[in-house]
């Protein structure tokens, strides 16, 4: 795969993560950068507003681009709380693109980036979308409006959740996969077989996966990393080998390294430098990203 064009960062509309709330200075034109690209393995990583990168794909490529999209969206947590890190209190906050302003703001976003990712889905290409009950339920409203198809929604149980500090309620030990076709009349990907053989039974809805550990944070953290083993199955059972994998939200890059692992190309962009230069070195330093991990299904 040929590196993707730049995009234009020119009469962008939408500038949710280029201005902070509350502040009064002019948003600076949302940008996107080419950050890493390699033709032999078809993974690529851009740096800037992952809106602007999906803009310019989606005009120059009407019909769609992506077999699957997997995205990880701001959950809009970051607000002053505690929660536990390292078995430690810790500020629940991970920075400005996880603050919101209500829920219509929420809403908003997700209708947009969403918009944009179903457009630069193929006919029959289909979308992953996680996360908790703060965003979730506006993501699949989201969803129906525009026109998915919601195929299921997918519980995935962490074996090892953090301690529920507050006593208020009860442990945040899941979160919610919304697997989507783009339409009512894709002709989606299933491997059923593949995912029977992950349990020797029909695979149903709930996954116990544990969240990240050491092994997959050799080369630093990102506060919503998710494990290995939830992006292999997602690709495995929604791809054929050599389908290309969008996220609009990389982060530290798993799904580009489980792309790589399960024999698929990938495409990521994030808005924050740190984390994309994170994913890069997972692309390229080894570690676990092509070697060391056993493949988990």
């Amino acid at each position: 795969m040929s590196a993707l064009p730049l995009p234009s960062t020119s009469n962008e509309p939408f500038r949710v993560f280029t201005v902070l709330p509350g502040s009064t200075t002019p948003p600076a034109p949302p940008t996107v950068e080419l950050a890493y690209h390699n033709e032999a393995r078809g993974l690529t990583v851009y740096r800037g507003d992952s809106l602007v990168l999906l803009d310019r794909l989606i005009t120059e490529r009407p019909e769609g681009v992506f077999d699957m999209i997997f995205a990880d969206p701001p959950y809009f947590l970051s607000s002053g709380g505690q929660t536990c890190r390292n078995g430690k209190r810790a500020c629940v906050d991970k920075g400005d693109w996880d603050k919101t302003q209500g829920p219509e703001f929420v809403h908003a976003f997700n209708l947009a980036w969403l918009e944009k990712c179903r457009r630069a889905l193929k006919p029959n290409g289909t979308i992953f979308v996680s996360g908790t009950h703060h965003v979730i339920l506006s993501v699949g409203y989201a969803m129906q409006q525009l026109g998915f198809k919601i195929l299921n929604d997918i519980a995935w149980q962490k074996t090892n959740p953090p301690p529920n500090l507050g006593c208020r309620c009860f442990t945040h030990s899941t979160e919610t996969l919304l697997w989507a076709a783009k339409s009512e009349s894709s002709k989606y990907c299933f491997n059923y077989a593949d995912m029977k053989r992950v349990t020797g039974k029909q695979m149903q809805t709930v996954w116990r996966i544990s969240a990240p550990g050491a092994s997959e944070k050799t080369h630093g953290r990102h506060p919503t990393q998710k494990p290995l083993a939830l992006l292999e199955r997602c690709i495995l059972a929604a791809t054929e080998p050599g389908a290309l994998v969008f996220d609009p939200f990389l982060g530290g890059g798993t799904s580009l390294v489980a792309a790589a692992r399960t024999g698929r190309k990938g495409v990521g962009c994030d808005l924050d430098p740190a984390y994309a230069a994170l994913a890069i070195r997972r692309l390229t330093d080894g570690g676990d990203s092509t070697s060391g991990l056993k493949l988990h299904t």
